[in-house]
């Protein structure tokens, strides 16, 4: 069995998540996680989960979106994660790609999901972009004065340093659809060389679809791809991907055990 760790199927219609699911199923991807981007959002992601046996879900504020309301503090965050099928706090972070929030609030955000991470006792899934020195600074920084706290970088697209410094902070790191792209032979390096007990694999569907479905919209189903491209990289079968990933994610996310 494989696990989509991340991905945001309240992106799809009502009409068509169903099949979405489906097909998921039907590729062998036995379980999906459905990422939280705003608080308003979370009666949906609680939704799906009810709705769907295969989906566990995560609330947070992405941070493209942490200046459109007054931040929650940590206690209101870890509150909205008090349901059985909430897994994970998140998805937050630091984006300075885009920078659609003033990289203040992205930060003071940022901190408030770490905090309410541990209040919840759930890993934090962490979206970076372009921030890799004040991502660390503040990872380290809140390890240091808090004490150790689970999470994973989602979606890698960062530097070594990041991925290294994380995985000795005790973080995991998840590899997308991006590991397929031509112009990714540096992330594909990273996955080569992190240690087999930190890896797991996602989406991020509907956005980033792999190779060889580029242009298309992405879906869970499409994680087989990223496993093969794992597989070939690391020179061990598909299965073991499976199975290691698998493994990595419930050791993680143990809400879903």
């Amino acid at each position: 069995m494989l696990i989509d760790s991340h991905c945001h199927l309240d992106y799809f219609t009502e009409e068509e998540v169903e099949a979405v699911v489906l097909r998921a199923r039907q590729a062998g991807v036995g379980r999906m996680v459905t990422i939280g981007t705003r608080v308003a959002q979370a009666a949906a992601v609680k939704s799906l989960t009810r709705r769907f046996d295969e989906v566990w879900g995560t609330v947070g504020i992405h941070p493209h979106n942490v200046a459109e309301h007054p931040l929650p503090s940590a206690a209101e965050l870890a509150a909205l994660a008090d349901h059985p099928r909430i897994i994970g706090i998140g998805e937050s972070g630091l984006d300075y790609f885009y920078d659609k929030a003033p990289r203040a609030v992205q930060m003071e955000s940022f901190r408030r999901h770490i905090r309410a991470a541990r209040v919840a006792d759930l890993p934090l899934v962490i979206h970076a972009r372009d921030a890799d020195a004040d991502i660390l600074a503040i990872l380290e920084e809140e390890h240091r004065s808090g004490g150790a706290f689970a999470f994973l970088l989602h979606c890698f697209s960062s530097g070594r340093a990041l991925a290294e410094r994380a995985v000795a902070m005790g973080g995991y790191v998840s590899f997308s659809g991006m590991l397929t792209f031509p112009k990714a032979e540096a992330i594909r390096e990273i996955a080569r060389d992190l240690p087999e007990d930190r890896l797991l694999v996602e989406t991020d569907a509907p956005y980033l679809a792999p190779v060889p479905l580029r242009r298309k919209r992405c879906e869970p189903a499409h994680v087989v791809h990223t496993a093969r491209m794992l597989a070939g990289l690391r020179g061990i079968s598909q299965a073991r991907v499976e199975e290691v990933t698998t493994a990595n994610f419930f050791r993680l996310f143990r809400r879903a055990a």
